[in-house]
């Protein structure tokens, strides 16, 4: 019988360790199946352009995993049992009844989606730019705004500015206002946060800093100092948070829901699962936990693949050096800020900025896109063959390496994670 791979989610991370993983390892011994909701490959860092009002190629996962072997299940996930070893799905639009998908080894690559805090209102009232769906409905409600229209972006964070630069520059006939909880982009240089009030300045963006959102309501927010913001479309990007899956399923997370890995992206209290991506507490070079960003979902991705495949064929497993070197910020498509950070995670003084910065991230979005379909260029397509298997029992007995850091602990879905204060949004 084959040994079963199933990776939840082909996003900037799954993709990509599925497409590695089956050019690593033999067919004859392995079958791998990718579960996602979408067929097409989404690129997340671009979802504020399609909110915009900005069209662009997409690929069909069918066309990215093409000649891998690879088994594309168009679904929802909704459940995991870790101890069955089985994953619930249902029908993505909920017309079929739901289905049980067994694995020997589990990618665990659902990333995250928008995190309203709690903050009445937010849900029912306010758009995101955290999924494809989402997007296309803060575009359809931007394309119904007449001229004047007032658009409120909440949250400062690397989502907030991309999404208010980006639909001030494409649609200059509405009003943008950007409301920052503390000093706008305090996480940046002072070089760099000069650079963005410039760009906020030649764009119209209005920014209202040190201000707190506790309501939404249909069309205006409420604001802690009792201001009242009148908006025709507010824009929530206060943060991003977890699925509860991993909670529910009682595999060890952190506070936020994430799943927390030994040094190879192997779950600490289920060795046949794996995490990558925005999903899981990865401790990086410097001895502090990645931002969720597609440079983290990167390194995450191949180091579960070098596990994956060194576990299943008896074979040393490789090392990744897990470094977040910096952000890369779009503000339109002319402009944008390159920001490296220390070793400390702290902004260098020293920034790129302008038309240079948003030519080299064009460019980290074209090479991410490309690099997905193409997972092991120019590395030889070697497929290992899996070694002997010991019985079910031992294999869960087996300890394995847990650095000092790396206490796990149990939590069901407590205050939600959000990256964009500190850590940041998913960014190249």
């Amino acid at each position: 019988m084959k040994h079963r791979i199933l990776v939840l989610g082909a996003g900037y991370a799954g993709a990509y360790a599925a497409g590695t993983l089956a050019r690593r390892l033999s067919p004859a011994d392995t079958e791998i199946t990718v579960v996602n909701t979408e067929p097409d490959f989404v690129e997340r860092l671009r979802l504020h352009q399609v909110a915009a009002g900005q069209d662009f190629a997409t690929r069909t996962l069918a066309d990215v995993f093409a000649g891998t072997g690879i088994r594309l299940r168009l679904a929802r996930v909704t459940a995991l049992d870790p101890e069955r070893r089985v994953v619930t799905v249902a029908d993505p639009d909920g017309r079929a009844g739901v289905d049980e998908l067994g694995y020997d080894t589990l990618l665990y690559a659902l990333g995250s989606h928008g995190d309203d805090r709690g903050v009445p209102g937010a849900a029912d009232h306010a758009f995101d730019v955290a999924a494809r769906p989402a997007a296309l409905r803060l575009r359809e409600r931007l394309d119904g705004l007449r001229e004047g229209g007032r658009v409120l972006v909440v949250g400062d964070g690397l989502t907030g500015i991309e999404t208010a630069t980006e639909i001030a520059e494409s649609r200059p006939g509405l009003s943008v206002t950007l409301v920052a909880r503390g000093e706008l982009a305090a996480r940046l240089s002072a070089g760099a946060r000069g650079h963005l009030r410039r760009a906020c300045a030649r764009l119209g963006i209005t920014v209202l800093e040190h201000t707190g959102v506790e309501a939404v309501e249909a069309e205006r927010v409420l604001c802690a100092d009792a201001t009242v913001l009148p908006s025709d479309a507010t824009v929530w990007a206060a943060g991003f948070a977890v699925h509860p899956i991993a909670a529910a399923a009682g595999l060890a997370v952190t506070e936020s829901g994430r799943i927390v890995v030994d040094g190879t992206m192997r779950s600490l209290s289920h060795p046949d699962v794996y995490a990558a991506g925005d999903s899981v507490h990865a401790i990086g070079a410097n001895g502090l936990p990645l931002p969720m960003s597609c440079a983290s979902a990167g390194f995450t991705g191949m180091q579960a693949v070098k596990a994956i495949v060194g576990n299943l064929t008896g074979s040393r497993t490789g090392h990744v050096r897990l470094s977040y070197p910096g952000n890369h910020i779009s503000l339109g498509r002319q402009d944008g800020i390159l920001q490296l950070v220390d070793r400390e995670a702290r902004p260098k003084p020293a920034y790129l900025g302008g038309r240079k910065a948003a030519r080299f991230k064009a460019g980290i979005l074209r090479v991410s896109l490309w690099t997905t379909a193409h997972p092991t260029f120019c590395v030889p397509r070697r497929r290992r063959h899996l070694t002997p298997a010991p019985d079910a029992s031992a294999a869960h007995a087996v300890p394995y390496a847990v650095l000092p850091h790396e206490v796990p602990y149990a939590a069901p879905h407590a205050a939600p994670y959000a990256p964009d204060a500190p850590a940041g949004r998913p960014v190249a």
